[in-house]
């Protein structure tokens, strides 16, 4: 018996994918596709702290908002895309929708990441995704080396080296996020 085999694109792979994987994170970052499992205790409890504290640096009406989960489009090749773990996105992001549920770059103006399995593509692909794309400033939560970086103003498709934190310190929101704040390390990297 002979069976059909369909060709799929690589968007049309990653759009099965998370039909099929509920709670999965699938990105596409360089051209290849990743799938990350659900996140842990610890990691959704460090974003929701995050969350509390941006609420209590006066975040609401600075003309910035945060949100968790929300499609990144990335010019880096035409299928890619990211889905940062919380973002600082201008209010009126929802006006820059590209596809599906991706908004252009130029609205995001700074993504979180907290590594979990997936901690390589974090600390690698994401950063110089991030920074082709323009995002201004990018944090990693890097739960895998107890530390936190901070990239920030990307230059030519690129970051300078970042701000590394650890533990004890808090980093602090750069100016040009629209919001200021002090994020406790230990609570980034332990909820």
């Amino acid at each position: 018996m002979a069976v059909l085999q369909q060709e799929l694109s690589l968007s049309e792979a990653a759009d099965q994918l998370a039909r099929a994987l509920p709670g999965h994170r699938v990105e596409i970052l360089q051209g290849r596709l990743t799938v990350t499992p659900p996140p842990d205790g610890s990691h959704a409890l460090s974003l929701t702290k995050l969350g509390r504290a941006l609420e209590r640096a006066g975040i609401e009406g600075s003309g910035v908002d945060w949100v968790q989960g929300v499609g990144l489009w990335l010019p880096t090749l035409p299928e890619d895309f990211a889905i940062p773990d919380l973002s600082i996105v201008d209010e009126d992001f929802r006006d820059a929708h590209v596809t599906k549920n991706f908004y252009a770059p130029d609205v995001f103006r700074l993504v979180v990441e907290a590594t979990s399995s997936n901690w390589s593509d974090d600390l690698g692909p994401k950063v110089e995704c991030y920074a082709q794309a323009g995002i201004p400033a990018y944090l990693i939560a890097d739960r895998k080396h107890g530390e936190v970086l901070l990239y920030t103003e990307p230059f030519d498709g690129r970051y300078p080296e970042p701000q590394r934190f650890k533990r004890g310190q808090s980093v602090p929101v750069p100016k040009s996020v629209g919001v200021q704040a002090e994020l406790p390390v230990d609570t980034l990297l332990d909820g």
